[in-house]
């Protein structure tokens, strides 16, 4: 009896987690460097660091993903052997990943059991399971339909139905990877909220992410890690944003933007009417008009899927509409043969788009070869007509990358091969290196580091003061205000007003994006 009651006191006061001398490679890359960490129970622990700096791949580990070259694991004071997600759940550890792991044609019910069936008949297990979301929903906040399918959620149900199914599978430790980066600002307070109901309910929670003021905000203890190394772990009340930028990084990173005042030029875009109506009869863009002038950055606030992405696609050219949009005064083709992305670039449009990996890049290519995606019918790229000079592009991929520190500088490296910072860097330097009058950037910053966030934010304020227009859309209000000379308010496809960015706060515009006025339009 003694010695059982001892066990329980050491599985009691002992670290909910605990990495001894933790040590992964990769060919010749080593990912994680004898790396340990201490992890109170009961406690929001978060791991900050670059991309690349071996967050991921240490949780990866962890939740059996991958296998430690060497090191040790132990879950409540005892050893373990976590060989894959299975051992990992069965000692107590859930995880929610950046990018959603659901059966989108599946309900909320099916998606939560998928695994842990009772047995061939659905039917038990899906009881069992309705019962035990709607306890789980009164004591975590998680309230969603069990019904619901998938597809129709929003990424913040989706997001919810994760944690439901981590707590489903009885975890005790939540490990959450980069989870407000899909989040708006509102979906983000309410996962946060979520989290301190669990750590009050005694869960363990580690916290991955790369925004400080989450970090300042949400956790307990913060670890900071770089170049697969672990370089300092603190009390989250004993530190601050400046210097855990700078642990990260490795040097002092200016927090805030720092930018001269506009001089704006002649009206670069001019848009009037602009309508779109969806394959559904829905309609995401009701007569909108803007402009933006040379030498300005007009930001566009508002939750995600307001419109932003839609007039986004339209000045892109990727997206039909009607009404109308000129360039220095020359209208552009909506829904004709000209209303693609080659006419849009020779109008001297250029575009970031918001989601880098699906619109930005085609992965499997080499980084040279994404370098002049879209641009390769310029002559100066061809060695004949028709034919692409492939030394040429390389070598111009070589200095793009010097000039936009993108790492490794290796032009042979597919783009799937870079992490998402530097997959962010080189759609950036191919397209404000074409000189456009117009640059379009969706989501600047989304899932990149604060070294990357910082380069990118003083590249896109150099073309501005260039001389070049920039339509800016972000869900980041910081981002927002930072950046933005003027700011417009979407909110149901609508422009809810504009501001001075001198002359409004976040809790104005916080009004207008949920479809009120704020101060006086």
């Amino acid at each position: 009896m003694a010695g059982a009651a001892d066990a329980g006191a050491v599985a009691t006061s002992a670290p909910a987690i605990e990495l001894r001398s933790i040590s992964k490679a990769f060919g010749p890359v080593r990912a994680n460097r004898d790396i340990s960490l201490v992890v109170r129970r009961g406690t929001i622990h978060g791991i900050v660091g670059e991309n690349g700096a071996g967050k991921s791949t240490l949780m990866s580990i962890l939740y059996g993903f991958y296998k430690a070259d060497a090191g040790e694991i132990l879950i409540g004071g005892r050893p373990v052997q976590i060989g894959d997600s299975h051992d990992a759940i069965r000692a107590g550890i859930g995880m929610v990943f950046q990018h959603f792991k659901l059966v989108e044609p599946f309900t909320v019910l099916e998606n939560v059991i998928l695994g842990t069936e009772d047995g061939a008949l659905l039917k038990p297990s899906l009881a069992k399971a309705r019962g035990t979301l709607r306890q789980l929903a009164a004591d975590y906040e998680l309230e969603v339909d069990p019904d619901a399918r998938i597809e129709d959620l929003g990424v913040g149900m989706r997001q919810r139905v994760e944690i439901l199914k981590a707590l489903y599978r009885q975890a005790d430790i939540l490990i959450l990877d980069e989870p407000t980066g899909v989040l708006t600002p509102a979906e983000a307070d309410h996962l946060f909220r979520i989290l301190e109901n669990l750590k009050s309910q005694g869960k363990t929670i580690i916290l991955i992410t790369h925004k400080l003021r989450e970090i300042m905000a949400a956790t307990d203890t913060v670890s900071v890690m770089r170049r697969g190394e672990m370089t300092a772990t603190l009390r989250t009340a004993d530190t601050s944003p400046a210097e855990l930028a700078e642990l990260m990084v490795g040097r002092k990173v200016l927090l805030r933007i720092d930018k001269s005042p506009a001089r704006p030029g002649r009206t670069v875009l001019e848009i009037e009417k602009l309508c779109v109506t969806d394959a559904q009869g829905i309609a995401r863009l009701s007569d909108v008009s803007l402009s933006v002038r040379a030498g300005e950055i007009l930001g566009l606030a508002g939750v995600a899927g307001n419109g932003q992405s839609h007039l986004l696609e339209v000045l892109g050219g990727m997206r039909p509409a009607t009404g109308h949009v000129r360039i220095d005064g020359k209208e552009l083709d909506l829904s004709g043969p000209g209303c693609d992305g080659r006419s849009r670039r020779a109008a001297g449009i250029a575009h970031v788009p918001e989601d880098r990996q699906r619109e930005g890049l085609i992965m499997p290519f080499h980084a040279w070869e994404d370098s002049v995606f879209g641009y390769h019918t310029d002559p100066a790229l061809q060695s004949a007509p028709g034919l692409m000079d492939n030394a040429r592009i390389r070598s111009h991929a070589e200095d793009q990358m010097a000039r936009f520190d993108v790492r490794p500088p290796n032009p042979d490296l597919a783009a799937q091969s870079f992490s998402g910072g530097n997959q962010q860097k080189l759609v950036l330097a191919r397209e404000i290196e074409r000189n456009p009058d117009l640059l379009l950037v969706g989501q600047p910053t989304r899932g990149v580091d604060i070294g990357a966030i910082e380069f990118i934010h003083r590249r896109i304020l150099e073309l501005r003061d260039a001389g070049k227009a920039v339509l800016l859309v972000s869900v980041e209000l910081d981002e927002i205000l930072g950046l933005s000379d003027r700011i417009a308010v979407m909110c149901g496809g609508r422009i809810m007003g504009e501001r001075l960015t001198s002359e409004t706060d976040e809790t104005e515009l916080g009004l207008m994006m949920a479809g009120m006025k704020g101060k006086a339009a």
